[in-house]
């Protein structure tokens, strides 16, 4: 299975927290195929003055999206991510985005396909970019 990802960070060296979840996404959840370029954002649903990196990742994985979840949300705790389910600053979110083939969840936990997602350009502009022509968004 694909899924596809958006990683984002507001707090410390932004950019080097993208690049160690994307390590650990390479070592726990599969081959990260495609990463987009960072784009810049400010925070949306909260006010603050720390502006986002954003980036949206391609991965192959055996993994159902349940321990995708689960990998994820080990990853941000462990980038120092203490907060979850709450608009806040962090030093990185990492949300699933949908999956090829396309898997349809609704649970408390997770949504799929992300249910904001086509609202969001920080996660639109960087999926546009790693997957133009093989994804309808």
């Amino acid at each position: 299975m694909v899924i596809y990802l958006s990683l984002g960070s507001n707090l410390g060296d932004r950019e080097a927290h993208l690049e160690d979840a994307c390590r650990l996404l390479q070592q726990r959840v599969g081959q990260v195929h495609q990463c987009s370029k960072v784009y810049y954002s400010m925070p949306i649903g909260y006010d603050s003055n720390h502006e986002y990196a954003n980036i949206c990742a391609r991965v192959e994985t055996s993994l159902d999206v349940i321990q995708v979840l689960q990998v994820t949300q080990s990853i941000e705790r462990e980038l120092g991510r203490t907060i979850k389910n709450h608009y806040a600053d962090r030093t990185i979110d990492i949300d699933l985005l949908f999956t090829d083939p396309e898997i349809v969840i609704s649970t408390p936990q997770l949504t799929l396909p992300h249910p904001r997602m086509r609202e969001r350009e920080f996660v639109l502009v960087p999926l546009q970019e790693i997957n133009q022509s093989s994804i309808s968004i």
